[in-house]
């Protein structure tokens, strides 16, 4: 038994082939965990500066009043509702279509020539400047649409700006979905809509909110597509209306409002300019938190 004992403890014992091993992952560990640190704590350091300036004007006041002496006073409603109205309408359409679009390309689309074309020019048209996109959104939606310089303008543009990032992301998504599901469900009779609608989707739905998350931080933070389709430097709102535009009309909107009161206001408090950007940041928190939580639980539901 001894002898067996021994031979246990021998062959258990850290080689030096081992240590090596361990070493390497420990340092490997540490590097890691400084390169994540260098990107989270600037990340941070920024937010606190930006709360700290900002705290002089942040208040409920500041979020729900309207601008006042030519935007050296007042609140920035108007501008923080024209946002919601872009960013909403924009998700409505990219998501719809660009879910539809997703699915097609990968449950029915064929493998050809055609379907290789198609996915190239998603893949390039997400690679496209902003400004393109407005110039595109002048032209398709303003002029030849007939809707003129508008909200409804302004979110188609963001819309079609934000549409690849979606159809990528749910075709991933998508393909993630093992075919044995797929295959299953089409043995015991069921049709592809049938198994796409009750397997497919909801094992991929997860994905599909991450391509969401990206739209509605790049619907919130653009300024060009935005400024020459349908919001304005300023645009009088009476005090307390809870929502004062029709999709008709043109808006104010947070990016461009940000842009307008740094470069084209002078004497303006260096606050309100920081609570400008501290509401922004807020308001894409506030959806992407929204998301995120709706993703993480569609996730605690999956299957496998």
């Amino acid at each position: 038994m001894t002898g067996s004992d021994n031979s246990t403890e021998l062959l258990f014992t850290e080689t030096a082939l081992t240590r090596k091993k361990l070493r390497t992952e420990r340092i490997m560990g540490a590097v890691f965990g400084l390169m994540c640190a260098a990107i989270i704590l600037p990340l941070l350091a920024l937010v606190v500066c930006l709360v700290v300036r900002a705290w002089p004007s942040l208040s409920w006041e500041f979020l729900t009043d309207v601008p006042k002496q030519g935007m050296r006073a007042g609140g920035i409603w108007p501008a923080l509702i024209g946002t919601c109205y872009i960013v909403v309408i924009s998700l409505l359409f990219s998501s719809t279509v660009g879910i539809m679009a997703g699915i097609y390309l990968n449950e029915y689309a064929r493998d050809n020539w055609l379907a290789r074309v198609v996915n190239l020019a998603v893949v390039n048209l997400a690679g496209v400047p902003s400004i393109v996109h407005a110039l595109f959104g002048v032209g398709a939606f303003v002029l030849f649409a007939g809707m003129g310089k508008s909200i409804l303008a302004a979110s188609c543009t963001v819309a079609i700006m934000t549409l690849p990032v979606i159809i990528v992301a749910t075709k991933e998504a998508l393909s993630s979905v093992p075919m044995a599901f797929r295959v299953a469900c089409w043995n015991l009779g069921a049709t592809r809509w049938q198994t796409i609608r009750t397997i497919v989707l909801p094992n991929s739905i997860g994905g599909i909110l991450t391509g969401v998350i990206l739209e509605v931080c790049r619907a919130a933070g653009e300024t060009a597509p935005i400024m020459f389709t349908g919001v304005v430097f300023f645009k009088a709102v009476e005090p307390g209306v809870l929502l004062p535009y029709r999709l008709t009309e043109q808006s104010m909107a947070l990016s461009y409002h940000l842009y307008a009161i740094s470069t084209q206001v002078p004497n303006i408090p260096q606050s309100m300019l920081y609570g400008t950007a501290v509401v922004l940041l807020g308001f894409i928190l506030v959806f992407n938190s929204f998301a995120i939580g709706l993703r993480m639980w569609m996730r605690s539901r999956k299957r496998w």
